[in-house]
């Protein structure tokens, strides 16, 4: 029987946030298919058991404590991925916080951290990785965004406005680098039954899921799917592009 060769067999990937939720999801999928996983959270602990989990069944991850948002740590963790695996060819921007906070509440501070973690946070791992990318002519920049920035989200004017810069972002650098061999892309998720969507609504999250055309909430393995299909060599053709992972909430294109 023709054994088939794992599609990220020998990349390197990064996943920012990679300690719980989706990110958590995103780096054991990459692993299962092949790539040595470096998980980034500022959670130690939550990046330290997605590694495990990673590592019990065979696969390959290292855990870092870091603060995805902060210039020097992000080298350090850069470093210490290149010591461990080698060159970093994946990322994914997945870090971030999205809170529920009516317009006028959020205040300059608010304000200006969420555009720390989720806008600069990204800006900063992308410069960090994309020199090795282009001068290997092959990476993946994998960035979630989300379906707010298509429909709208109320209370979350400062997460909504990070999350259409990082869309802006993404397709600027698509075409800025497009004969490059590196590719950006995004996965805006919809309504993703993950412990921050649970934390941030007081929704009955079974009544609300009836209102998704698919009859169900997200996972996070979905996200996954989106995302490892992104970084995978059949991709290669794909850049400045959104595949949304909604169960049909918003069917449009943004």
């Amino acid at each position: 029987m023709k054994m088939i060769p794992a599609p990220l067999n020998g990349k390197v990937a990064v996943v920012t946030g990679g300690g719980s939720g989706m990110g958590r999801s995103i780096a054991e999928r990459f692993a299962r298919d092949g790539a040595m996983v470096a998980v980034w959270d500022i959670n130690g602990d939550g990046a330290a058991e997605t590694a495990k989990a990673i590592t019990d069944v065979g696969d390959t991850a290292i855990a870092i404590a870091v603060d995805c948002a902060d210039e020097a740590a992000i080298k350090a963790a850069a470093d210490e991925t290149r010591a461990a695996f080698g060159a970093i060819s994946i990322l994914v921007n997945n870090a971030g916080i999205g809170p529920h906070v009516k317009y006028f509440d959020q205040d300059m501070a608010m304000w200006n951290e969420i555009i720390r973690i989720n806008l600069t946070g990204p800006h900063l791992c992308i410069r960090e990785m994309l020199p090795a990318m282009l001068e290997a002519q092959w990476g993946r920049i994998i960035n979630i965004t989300s379906s707010s920035t298509q429909s709208g989200s109320p209370s979350q004017a400062h997460y909504v406005a990070t999350k259409g810069g990082l869309l802006g972002l993404t397709k600027a650098l698509a075409l800025e680098f497009g004969k490059s061999g590196v590719t950006f892309n995004m996965v805006p998720p919809g309504s993703i039954d993950t412990p921050m969507l649970r934390r941030a609504t007081n929704l009955d999250m079974e009544s609300f899921a009836k209102t998704i055309p698919v009859g169900r909430l997200g996972t996070g393995e979905d996200i996954a799917a989106a995302c490892a299909y992104l970084a995978s060599p059949d991709a290669s053709y794909i850049t400045g592009q959104t595949i949304s992972v909604n169960g049909g909430r918003y069917m449009g294109s943004a």
